[in-house]
């Protein structure tokens, strides 16, 4: 699913405007990444948690080149899905 198509879902099924399904959806997006750029944790009961995790410094070996680098530790996102979430895939 597109954001785009998000937007005309929820338009349809909230009874919104295409302009409003917008920005309540860029608005929750933001919120979420504001809130993973100071480390926090965002939890959706019954859907999953989004995280901030440290990832150390790690060697790789570039593919087709075979050249050795050290790829820097750096702080990355994480989900975990929540219960119902993992039911309703399986």
């Amino acid at each position: 699913m597109t954001k785009q198509q998000m937007f005309e879902l929820l338009a349809r099924k909230a009874h919104l405007t295409k302009k409003a399904a917008r920005d309540a959806v860029d608005t929750f997006l933001e919120e979420v990444k504001r809130a993973l750029s100071k480390g926090e944790k965002v939890v959706l009961s019954g859907f999953g948690t989004f995280k901030v995790v440290s990832v150390k410094d790690k060697p790789v070996i570039i593919p087709g080149t075979k050249i050795r680098k050290i790829v820097k530790g750096h702080r990355a996102a994480r989900f975990t899905p929540g219960k119902s979430l993992k039911k309703a895939v399986k």
